[in-house]
């Protein structure tokens, strides 16, 4: 027989085909949400959460409890960007932007930095204590000391001091506040005074470093400039002396300047100028004032000498001349009276050719002078230019013999100016670095704490809650994709294609007791699958069904039972045909004895009068299963089954066939494939729902009709989505009541 299994959406797939996975499962295919899903699970799955709720809240409270105390001092400290300029001289460190983030991100760093913690360790003698290394829990306070003394020989004291460095950072806390130039250093240990004694330590030498970093910054500038400033120095020496020497040696000789002359003749960089440039220029100058000369007493000579200016200047002819003009005028009276033979007449003319030739003497006599006085200008002249000439000769010969000597001459400059500047530089590092001032200082500082930091009761306990919480719904979701048991009539139709015919609620008397009251929870709901049945077929509640299950103990001989006794509380002549031979328990329900029944049937015996049982309820009888057979798959194998049903049929309205077990036996399959239709009972919470698909493939494969499946022993408060599907089945009876 080629077993079959059932897809999600009812359709059969192959055993080996692609089952649904836990996920699948546990997610029906309902217009619910996700979120009423997973609150569905949280109800179903309450005591597991709850479980996990109270254990992490248990283990939360006495760790609590169990937890050493710890203390945390803290200190606050302001990091200024700024550094105060006291005196107006440039530092080693560079100057930036008070908001460079860079900076503050490298503070916070050496904050926490390893030397730093080893400097406090060392200052506060940690690595020679033995009660610090065991308050933290080290295991070198065992190996490293014996008693309170160190072992000789089992560490160094730089293993200690790096051990007890460690335990600081890791204790330490740096905590910027924030949009503020303030930071918080805290400390926590189990001893208070201790944590205060730390940060305490840790602000003082972090100062210290800084301050230290800074000097030593200033220390290492001051070592090079010294060393550039030796190199600068000799090579400033040893240009000068080749300067001085190739000088000697071509015979330069520079005077010194108040300015540079740089592009004159002869004249380098420094400001001197050579002797023969000074002469030339001087020389120079004197002859222009020497052709001036020239020029002005060539004028003078070619003026005529009465006209000129040393003439008229001449006191000498001046007088000769106003005497000249005075006997001139008497002699003029004179001739308007007398005759020019007039002897007064004659001597006034006398007079004034003796003055006209005295002065036509000093007229000479200055003509003299101007021309000795033109011929010296013009000799000077002459003199000055050649001398110009010759000066100008030997210029040229000293500009040729002046190159080298320039470049000489630059190298000295530059090697004094490197000189001067570095020499300037180390100064202002050295008046720097004496001023010190340091950026850093503590705002607050740490005071012994008198409460205990940890362990705090209400947030571990919220967090041993949230811990709880989420191991809880893991464990529940965990569960829920372990488990696929049927939980819902929702999933019935999703997991096999089928409908619900209704589901049996879980009772915690007897279930037959609670099928003898007609109004009581299982009989309505039994009352409801005899009506769901009622619309399986186009006409009508079918006349022989079969009732099965996948494996024993799943209530299929109770419903059974319940739907014969259904029918013929509605006027039907039933029958309760009991085919599990190999675990009979409808005699045992119905109260009958098992001696003969249809085993003996398929057997040969066709009494079928002493097989048939009545019972105590009206209008049900019951053919027992009869004495249990050699093999009961071959009895079924027969046509005596058929023909049983077919003759019954013609007897009893209904039929009703308690049917063994489907999996791991054939009776079940050869039962379903005789009757009009097929019953299947899923126990909730219980039947997994992999072995109930395999079950019903097996019944579809035996061209069984399967009219829908009942779930049995059903808890609406386990189901997933609280549908109440219980609360029709008692309706009316407290009103009654």
């Amino acid at each position: 027989m080629n077993d079959m299994n059932f897809s999600r959406n009812g359709t059969p797939a192959t055993a080996n085909g692609a089952s649904a996975s836990n996920a699948e499962l546990r997610t029906p295919k309902t217009n619910v949400t996700l979120l009423t899903h997973y609150l569905a699970i949280a109800r179903r799955r309450k005591w597991v959460i709850l479980g996990a709720l109270v254990t992490a809240l248990a283990l939360g409270l006495i760790g609590t409890l169990l937890m050493t105390r710890q203390f945390t001092a803290a200190s606050t400290i302001e990091i200024q960007r700024e550094n105060y300029n006291i005196v107006r001289v440039q530092g080693v460190e560079p100057e930036t932007g008070s908001l460079d983030m860079e900076f503050y991100q490298t503070q916070y760093g050496l904050l926490q930095s390893q030397s730093l913690a080893e400097r406090v360790a060392t200052d506060l003698r940690l690595f020679d204590q033995r009660s610090f290394f065991e308050m933290f829990g080290h295991g070198g306070a065992s190996t490293w000391f014996d008693g309170t003394r160190v072992r000789p020989g089992v560490s160094s004291r730089e293993q200690r001091i790096q051990a007890a460095g460690q335990i600081l950072l890791r204790g330490i806390g740096v905590s910027p506040v924030r949009l503020s130039r303030l930071v918080s250093v805290s400390f926590t240990s189990p001893d208070p005074a201790f944590s205060a004694r730390v940060v305490d330590a840790w602000g003082r030498h972090f100062i210290e470093q800084t301050l230290e970093r800074r000097y030593n910054a200033t220390s290492y500038a001051r070592r090079f400039l010294e060393q550039r400033l030796e190199q600068l120095r000799g090579r400033l020496d040893e240009s000068e002396r080749v300067l001085v020497g190739y000088a000697a040696r071509e015979n330069i000789i520079n005077l010194p300047g108040d300015t540079p002359a740089t592009g004159a003749a002869g004249s380098s960089g420094s400001g001197e100028r050579s002797i023969v440039a000074e002469n030339l220029s001087a020389i120079n100058r004197e002859l222009a004032r020497a052709t001036v000369e020239r020029v002005t007493a060539e004028s003078r000579l070619r003026t005529p000498s009465a006209s000129a200016p040393e003439t008229l200047a001449n006191t000498a002819i001046n007088g000769l001349r106003q005497r000249r003009a005075e006997l001139a005028a008497e002699y003029s009276r004179m001739m308007v009276q007398f005759e020019p033979a007039y002897p007064p007449a004659v001597a006034a003319r006398q007079q004034l050719a003796q003055i006209d030739q005295a002065i036509a003497r000093e007229e000479q006599r200055v003509g003299s002078t101007l021309r000795g006085a033109y011929d010296a200008t013009v000799a000077r002249e002459r003199d000055l230019a050649g001398r110009v000439e010759g000066l100008k000769g030997n210029l040229i010969d000293l500009r040729r013999r002046s190159i080298q000597y320039n470049m000489y001459q630059r190298d000295v400059d530059t090697n004094r100016q490197l000189y001067d500047a570095l020499l300037q530089r180390y100064k202002e590092i050295g008046v720097a670095g004496g001023v010190g001032v340091n950026n850093i200082s503590i705002v607050d500082p740490p005071l012994v704490p008198n409460r205990p930091s940890s362990p705090r009761l209400l947030i571990n306990l919220i967090l041993a809650l949230i811990a709880g919480l989420a191991v809880g719904l893991g464990l529940a979701l965990a569960l829920e994709q372990i488990d696929d048991a049927i939980t819902d009539p929702s999933e019935v139709n999703d997991l096999f294609g089928l409908p619900s015919l209704g589901a049996i609620p879980n009772l915690k008397d007897s279930p037959v007791d609670g099928l003898q009251d007609r109004k009581s929870d299982v009989s309505e709901a039994y009352l409801a699958v005899q009506a769901n049945l009622a619309f399986s077929t186009d006409h009508g509640m079918p006349k022989a069904i079969a009732v099965t299950s996948t494996g024993p103990g799943e209530g299929k001989s109770i419903t059974a039972y319940a739907l014969a006794l259904s029918l013929a509380r509605t006027g039907r002549k039933t029958l309760l045909i009991d085919a599990d031979m190999r675990s009979p328990s409808v005699h045992h329900i119905a109260g009958v004895a098992n001696d003969k029944g249809l085993s003996n049937y398929l057997s040969g015996d066709n009494d079928l009068d002493s097989a048939i049982h009545a019972t105590g309820q009206k209008g049900v009888s019951v053919m027992t299963a009869g004495p249990q057979p050699p093999s009961a798959a071959e009895l079924l194998a027969g046509n005596r089954l058929e023909a049983l049903i077919k003759q019954l049929s013609g007897t009893f309205e209904a039929i009703v066939v308690d049917a063994p077990p489907v999996m791991g036996l054939a009776d079940a399959p050869r039962i379903a494939s005789q009757v009009e239709g097929v019953v299947f009972v899923v126990q909730a919470n219980a039947t997994r729902a992999r072995s109930a698909r395999f079950s019903i493939g097996r019944l579809a494969s035996s061209q069984a009709r399967i009219l829908g499946v009942v779930l049995s022993r059903f808890e609406a408060r386990r189901a997933y989505y609280g549908h109440g599907y219980a609360y029709g089945y008692g309706y009316g009876n407290q009103a009654e009541a």
